[in-house]
């Protein structure tokens, strides 16, 4: 589904990614860890076009992704939810819900998916009319993910999804991406500090290590590995 293949990134004159290859396969979750400046975002930005490679290839369904602005990408149905909860504080939780499916076309079906999402994340319905920048942390982070979905993705991507939050929340959001991968069949590629519960529910993952692809394999052949477990494992939180 999508493919990258000896990818480059500069910026400047510091490499970001040094020739990675990887592989998303359709309707699985695929988890990127590594320490940070690893070069995780970096992957995920130029898959989305906000990252110009100095070479390597990105496709998608065949076609090559490089060189396409992001709203293109987005039309193809790949969404990312960056890192940091970014969502319109001035504007309120149903308000930012439907800002997320602004690319569709299928405008009679808002309000199914908007209930889809309030099924996805209780709290959400009912701060349906709050403002946003009032919501907590973790409720901010479930509204970026609802706000994912209503674009209807094939591919969704996230950047730091656990970042900074309690630990049965970051529980709540890793049971959702679970549910929405195997209830809609939506492709996840996860991006995590937090080895421990990526790697619990990915189906494929892969170690990153300043610029390079140091491991890969399934999530429980990584969550067994000694070398994972000494440099990741011990420093995650459940």
């Amino acid at each position: 589904m999508l493919e990258i293949k000896d990818l480059v990134v500069k910026y400047g004159g510091i490499t970001a990614l040094n020739g990675i290859s990887m592989k998303v396969e359709e309707g699985r979750i695929i988890t990127l860890v590594g320490a940070n400046g690893a070069g995780k975002s970096t992957t995920l930005r130029s898959i989305t076009g906000l990252v110009s490679p100095v070479s390597g290839s990105i496709t998608y369904d065949g076609r090559e992704l490089i060189g396409l602005n992001t709203k293109d990408i987005v039309k193809m149905g790949i969404t990312l939810v960056p890192e940091g909860r970014h969502v319109f504080a001035d504007m309120t939780v149903d308000e930012n819900l439907m800002i997320g499916a602004y690319l569709r076309k299928d405008k009679e079906n808002f309000r199914k998916d908007i209930d889809f999402v309030h099924e996805m994340f209780p709290i959400l319905k009912e701060r349906s009319k709050q403002l946003s920048g009032t919501l907590s942390g973790g409720e901010q982070q479930m509204l970026a993910v609802g706000r994912a979905l209503m674009s209807k993705p094939k591919v969704l991507m996230m950047d730091e999804p656990s970042l900074g939050l309690a630990p049965l929340v970051v529980k709540d959001i890793f049971r959702i991406i679970q549910k929405v991968n195997e209830e809609q069949n939506m492709t996840v590629l996860l991006i995590e500090q937090n080895a421990n519960a990526a790697l619990k529910i990915a189906d494929y993952g892969y170690v990153m290590e300043t610029g390079n692809i140091g491991l890969e394999g399934s999530g429980e052949e990584l969550l067994s590995n000694e070398r994972v477990k000494e440099l990741y494992l011990g420093k995650s939180k459940e």
